[in-house]
This record gives C-alpha cells, sequence and structure tokens, in this order.
C-alpha cells in the first residue's frame, strides 16, 4: 500500500508542476488574451485543490517536500516516509517539466533560457529582488502555507474544506510573491524546471530547497505549539 501513497505523490506533483509551470510558460503572456499573474496564481492554487480531492485520501496531497517536512517538524506526519514522499515528489516534477519542455519547444521562437518558469533571486528575480529578500520571501511564505495546512487538516478542523483552504492559500502566496521569486515555496516544483534551464537556475537552485525546507519546519512547530493536539495525521486513510 505504500507504494500506492508514493505515486499517488508523484502524479499529484506532476499536475501541480505542469499545469502551475505551464500557465507561467505557455499562458501567461500569450498575445491579446493571456492570463498574467492572477491567472498563474490560481492556476498553482487550482492544481492542489484538483488533487488534494483526487489523492488526498490515498497520501494525503503533500505535492511538497517543504509540506512533507513541516508536517514530520509538527509530528502530524511520520519522520520514516519523509524520504521516499520527497524523491516521489521531486521525480513527478521532472516528468512535469521533461512534458512541458516538449510542449513549449513546439512553438516557434521557444527559447527555454528566457526562465520557463524557473525560481531565481538577483537578476532573475522577476523584479530584481535580492537574495536575502528572496531567502526571507519563501521562508516566511512556506511557514504560513504549513500553518494553515496544519489548521485546515487539524482533526478538528471544518469536514471537507482543507482543499480550498490550502489551495487559496497557495493562490494567494503566488499573488504576493511571484514578482519576488516566481514564487517557490515548493523545492520538488523548482527542480524540474531548473534541470532543462542549466546554468543559473541550477546554481540558485540551492535557495528553493534551503528556505522552503526552513519555512516548512517552522510553520508545522509553530501550529504545533499553537494546537498541542497532535490528530488529523496526513497521510491518506489506512485500508481497514
Amino acid at each position: 500500500m505504500e507504494a500506492r501513497k508514493y505515486a499517488a505523490e508523484l502524479i499529484g506533483t506532476f499536475w501541480l508542476t505542469f499545469a502551475g509551470c505551464g500557465s507561467a510558460v505557455i499562458a501567461a503572456s500569450f498575445p491579446q488574451v493571456g492570463i498574467g499573474l492572477l491567472g498563474v496564481s490560481l492556476t498553482f492554487g487550482l492544481s492542489v485543490v484538483t488533487m488534494a480531492y483526487a489523492i488526498g485520501h490515498i497520501s494525503g496531497c503533500h505535492l511538497n517536500p517543504a509540506v512533507t517536512v513541516g508536517l514530520a517538524a509538527g509530528r502530524r506526519f511520520p519522520a520514516g516516509h519523509v524520504l521516499p514522499y520527497v524523491i516521489a515528489q521531486v521525480a513527478g516534477a521532472i516528468a512535469a517539466a521533461a512534458l512541458l519542455y516538449v510542449i513549449a519547444s513546439g512553438a516557434p521562437g521557444f527559447d527555454v533560457g528566457k526562465g520557463f518558469a524557473s525560481n531565481g533571486y538577483g537578476e532573475h528575480s522577476p523584479g530584481q529582488y535580492g537574495m536575502v529578500v528572496c531567502f526571507i520571501t519563501e521562508v516566511v511564505m512556506t511557514a504560513m502555507f504549513l500553518f494553515i495546512i496544519m489548521g485546515a487538516t487539524h482533526g478538528k478542523a471544518p469536514a471537507g474544506f482543507a482543499p480550498l483552504a490550502i489551495g487559496l492559500t497557495l493562490t494567494m502566496i503566488h499573488l504576493v510573491s511571484i514578482p519576488v521569486t516566481n514564487t517557490s515555496v515548493n523545492p520538488a516544483r523548482s527542480t524540474g524546471p531548473a534541470l532543462f534551464v542549466g546554468g543559473w537556475a541550477l546554481g540558485q537552485l540551492w535557495l528553493f530547497w534551503l528556505a522552503p525546507l526552513v519555512g516548512g519546519a517552522l510553520g508545522g512547530v509553530a501550529y504545533r505549539w499553537l494546537s498541542e493536539e497532535p490528530t488529523g495525521v496526513v497521510e491518506g486513510v489506512k485500508p481497514a
């Protein structure tokens, strides 16, 4: 049964990366009818909502190494499952980036060097924000993301609404931080596109692993302190 959880995480992270980054690469600036920053933000949020309803009962629908680490830090996920979840998530993101590259490269004038939805700081930040500011932004955004996930999935939270709360939170995070870092809060999502861009994207990838993982752990621990009851383990429903 564990293999099914890992497969669900791979598929879910594939969907988040393909849909979210695909909206940025293909649809954001499409002439005259592009979806823009708001559309990209909504797409990332909707990818989580749809997958949370689809696989939440199988794997908990983390789709993000920072979420997995944060839930473990908050004692809402078994530490022994962290590594296989992260491996599955990164594999799903890489597969999504590969498919997106195949599709996007079919357009005349496609240039992967323009960014391919990669995250960056300094001259590679959409708004030219410096490394320290980008690091702080990613830590804070991921910490709040985990704080809300911990609360929305708590055993005493209103049943059935967690996917909406979590998806809307991710939408809000993107609305604020796309100009700063192109929004990561997810090391797997950052890794997929960076592998195809190479160069600067791989060189700056460390920040988009370190900052989200630190933020995720802080958010998980903070909510654990605020609400000590360890109800609502986020790893799917075990079969009878």
